[in-house]
């Protein structure tokens, strides 16, 4: 019984101990007054180690962590997103739809025209579809760094009328820039940018010169393209009036098409851990026979789908859309 005790307390040092070193992040990341940032996080930091310390991990020093824990929680849980900032220019807008019956219009549809990844125009267009022209979804992921980590971009195929891509990212203010470690807290608000694949992702293929990005077809029927889709803009819709905290955990790119889907197939999200090492969610997906194969191994698929040079010679063309999908499986030559 003893043993068991001590484990029991151990097993408890430890947790409180990590939930001291995220509410000290907490405190350092999310405070709304610079200033006070890291003074307020050490001050919390020396305050619950010294209580754990002199009670040596007795149960008053365990109370003090997990009271500071459910204090710094509840603040940080009371922080809300907002639309109303100095966003830098390509988020500058968020996207909306009207959707009456098949017709649809989306507004605030982005079109950037980039000279370099950070020099650019951007134009914020109104674009109408007919969700009977709806015939498939395409993926493209780019990967940059660990192929342990991905971005996700669905573009859904209207036929004559042309792909639109939509992209889940962080809304970025100026000045500021992705950090995996801040995307834990609430750092960054969540966009879902709609757009024109000639913006999301020739933007990936000849700007940002460390992204390698790759375009699949997915097995999904028009009815699951067409519910999917309608999710998607439900989101957009919601997040124009009701902002969100983008998490790197919880609420990020592949979080929320793995919701979308499931959604639309009014299942349960399957767990995979590669949701959330999305490096390897073209693995996942092949796996579960979700991508367009043509019977060819992953390996092989992936090379096959590999864009960025058909995009760097396609560059601003209209057919751009049309010159990636050349002669890649899945896609009619």
């Amino acid at each position: 019984m003893a043993r068991l005790r001590k484990l029991t307390v151990a097993v408890a040092f430890v947790v409180a101990l990590v939930l001291t070193v995220w509410a000290t992040a907490a405190l350092y990341f999310d405070s709304p007054f610079p200033f006070l940032r890291a003074p307020a996080a050490v001050f919390y930091l020396a305050g619950v180690l010294a209580a754990l310390w002199l009670l040596r991990r007795g149960p008053m020093g365990m109370t003090v962590a997990f009271a500071g824990f459910a204090i710094v929680t509840i603040w940080w849980l009371s922080l809300e997103a907002s639309n109303d900032r100095d966003w830098q220019p390509d988020n500058a807008k968020t996207a909306y739809a009207d959707i009456n019956g098949d017709q649809v219009i989306v507004h605030d549809l982005r079109s950037c025209t980039y000279r370099t990844e950070s020099d650019y125009t951007c134009e914020w267009q109104t674009r109408s579809h007919n969700l009977a022209n709806l015939s498939g979804i395409d993926l493209f992921i780019t990967w940059w760094g660990s192929p342990w980590i991905a971005h996700p971009i669905i573009s859904f195929d209207f036929g004559d009328e042309g792909h639109l891509a939509m992209s889940i990212e962080t809304r970025d203010v100026v000045g500021q820039g992705y950090s995996a470690i801040r995307g834990f807290f609430r750092q960054y608000t969540l966009t879902y940018i709609i757009s024109d694949e000639r913006d999301v992702a020739r933007l990936r293929t000849n700007y940002r010169h460390e992204e390698e990005v790759y375009l699949f077809r997915t097995a999904a029927s028009p009815i699951l393209a067409r519910k999917v889709f309608l999710d998607y803009l439900q989101r957009a819709n919601s997040l124009h009036v009701h902002p969100e905290w983008y998490n790197a955990l919880t609420n990020n790119c592949t979080t929320n098409i793995a919701g979308s889907v499931a959604d639309a197939r009014n299942v349960n999200t399957r767990l995979d851990w590669r949701i959330l090492l999305n490096g390897k969610m073209d693995e996942m997906m092949y796996e579960r026979k979700e991508l367009v194969s043509g019977g060819l191994s992953l390996p092989a698929l992936k090379e096959q789908a590999h864009i960025n040079s058909a995009a760097k010679a396609a560059d601003d063309s209209p057919e751009f859309s049309n010159l990636i999908r050349q002669g890649r499986v899945g896609f009619s030559q």
